[in-house]
């Protein structure tokens, strides 16, 4: 029987088998000259309990590689035809995003998103040489026609039994298709999937958790969409020890947090919903609240397939009517939570129809919450990470803005964002973002060990006092705060940033946690945003930190583009590390 340690670090307890490994990267400057700006700087050093290694950035693959028989994020239709431009090329994209490394028997794979409409997922092969170098073998795209198409993936996690969860963010507004199956701008590109035809684009398609798992070493794949987690912004879903217990965040404006308890371990097709209520106790540091969780009850994939199979729509769930004199009619809710599609500065009043709250609750995930009294009024949701010494959640939050303030946007009055009676989160804003740490506990009624009860600031960026416009937040702080990882057993967060004036180079950062302190390990050239960082403690012998550079010169800064190469996105990670846990 091991002995256990109690430790103290910095007022924080943790019981663990073994001490803390120390681990500290060599701080990576912060880009001041041009050239420094268009280039990539990676820590090249980390001490792991005081032994130093050599590390850098290794570049895998870029967008528009040929690998094998494969190119590297080109966009294919509905029916396995190249999509092209208008000048016949194949249409290539540069928004690499999440980049999972997985094992099959002897064999290294890499499954990678594009973050596009219409997306694409792609499958490496790796092979992996004695200094621990991953190199490219085969690259082929991954077939989603069965589920209508791949919407816009964004994060994503490994889950506890080795596949790949996938997400796809910024669902479409079903409520504001057109007859003709426009949508706007932004959905409308999802018509090349299917030869320009947007009457076959249904936005309920979209929206959900996919799942990948590899079942031969040629990197055959089954492929899952998980409709009974639930329809929202997904930024990424993360599996907390118990097999069962997945949290989820909802990227965007006026969204929720939400939490899935799956039927059975290792089984994410059937399950309870649920969304969190925010009880503000502190204003301070990204404010404090006690978490209360709703149910949006029970459902499985194949109860909510059929009812998408069976062209359901939203008018098939609710009741609208007319917010007026300053009131919805009775019965009806008021709610601002798809405030990013809805531009009107009254709440839109809904109320569900009879026999409809189960579909609803998993096609409609963020307003049948709002009905049911949870907060949809978090901003820019990102990243989920698991601290396996503190049993603590993370999770960074890009933005406290607009919904999160009370009556507010940036601090200046506005009613876009706010319904009256339901004003959860009242924080100053600071659009420079903070990661939370979410205490959890064991809830019988719900069913499981790992429930967030306090959610409450960590660490948040601050905003620069010198007058620099392009960078607004202070340099020595984060900027956006997006995905985040924990190095198990070290006491140390990674966290990367998205950021377009925040900072004008972003970066990933090593926090510290017991000594609040934050070092620069990654920066990235001009208008790209830093994706994917997670962390893997043992592929074949070695550890890995993927990142990934999404479309430089693409967000911000795109005037300072002279050689079109330069746009295309990196995909690779930040070592190689020594095994920290065997």
């Amino acid at each position: 029987m091991k002995k256990f340690l109690f430790l103290a670090l910095s007022g924080m307890s943790v019981f663990a088998s073994d001490a803390l490994t120390s681990i500290e990267f060599s701080e990576v400057k912060v880009p001041m000259t041009d050239d420094e700006k268009r280039g990539i700087g990676a820590s090249d050093t980390v001490k792991v309990n005081g032994k130093e290694y050599k590390i850098g950035f290794n570049t895998i693959m870029r967008s528009g590689d040929k690998v094998g028989d494969g190119v590297f994020g080109a966009l294919y239709d509905k029916n396995g035809k190249l999509i092209t431009t208008k000048d016949g090329s194949p249409r290539i994209s540069d928004d690499n995003d999440f980049s999972s490394l997985l094992t099959y028997k002897d064999k290294i794979f890499m499954i990678s998103h594009f973050e596009t409409r219409p997306a694409a997922m792609y499958i490496t092969e790796l092979s992996q040489d004695e200094n621990g170098k991953l190199t490219a073998v085969n690259t082929k795209n991954i077939d989603f026609s069965e589920f209508g198409g791949l919407w816009v993936p964004c994060a994503g996690s490994v889950s506890p039994w080795g596949t790949h969860l996938g997400s796809e963010e910024y669902e479409p507004d079903a409520r504001t298709v057109k007859e003709d199956g426009s949508n706007g701008e932004y959905s409308d590109l999802m018509g090349e999937y299917f030869g320009g035809d947007l009457t076959k684009v249904n936005p309920y398609a979209y929206g959900y958790i996919p799942e990948i798992k590899i079942t031969s070493e040629n990197g055959d794949v089954e492929v899952t969409k998980h409709y009974t987690m639930g329809r929202m912004a997904h930024e990424l879903s993360y599996v907390l020890p118990d097999k069962k217990t997945v949290l989820l965040s909802d990227d965007g404006t006026n969204v929720s947090l939400f939490m899935f308890i799956a039927d059975k371990e290792e089984d994410l097709s059937a399950g309870t919903l649920y969304a969190a209520k925010w009880n503000q106790t502190d204003d301070k540091n990204g404010g404090t609240a006690d978490l209360e969780w709703i149910s949006l009850g029970h459902a499985t994939n194949s109860e909510i397939q059929k009812a998408i199979n069976d062209g359901v729509k939203f008018g098939d769930m609710f009741e609208v009517a007319d917010f007026k004199d300053d009131t919805c009619p009775a019965g009806f809710t008021p709610t601002k939570a798809n405030a990013d599609s809805n531009q009107d500065t009254e709440p839109e009043c809904i109320k569900l129809k009879d026999g409809m709250e189960k579909i609803a609750s998993r096609l409609e995930s963020r307003r049948v919450a709002a009905i049911k009294g949870a907060t949809t009024e978090f901003r820019k949701m990102e990243g989920i990470t698991y601290n396996n010494n503190l049993n603590e959640v993370y999770i960074g939050m890009s933005e406290i803005n607009k919904g999160m303030e009370s009556f507010k946007s940036k601090g200046k009055d506005s009613n876009k964002y706010d319904v009256k009676g339901q004003d959860h989160i009242r924080l100053p804003h600071n659009t420079c973002g903070t990661v939370y740490k979410l205490s959890l506990v064991e809830n019988e009624k719900i069913g499981s060990k790992y429930v967030p009860s306090v959610m409450k600031g960590m660490v948040s960026g601050k905003y620069s006092d010198t007058g620099d416009k392009l960078n607004t937040c202070d340099l020595n702080g984060l900027a956006n705060p997006d995905n985040v990882t924990y190095i198990n057993n070290t006491g140390t967060l990674i966290i990367g940033e998205d950021t377009g004036s925040g900072h004008q180079n972003d970066a990933i950062w090593s926090y510290n946690i017991a000594q609040d302190k934050l070092t620069r390990i990654f920066t990235t050239p001009y208008g790209s945003e830093t994706t994917s960082p997670y962390y893997y403690n043992n592929i074949g012998g070695f550890g890995y930190i993927t990142a990934v550079i999404q479309h430089p010169y693409g967000e911000s800064d795109e005037d300072k583009l002279s050689n079109p190469q330069d746009a295309r996105a990196y995909t690779g990670y930040i070592g190689p590390l020594p095994v920290i846990t065997k």
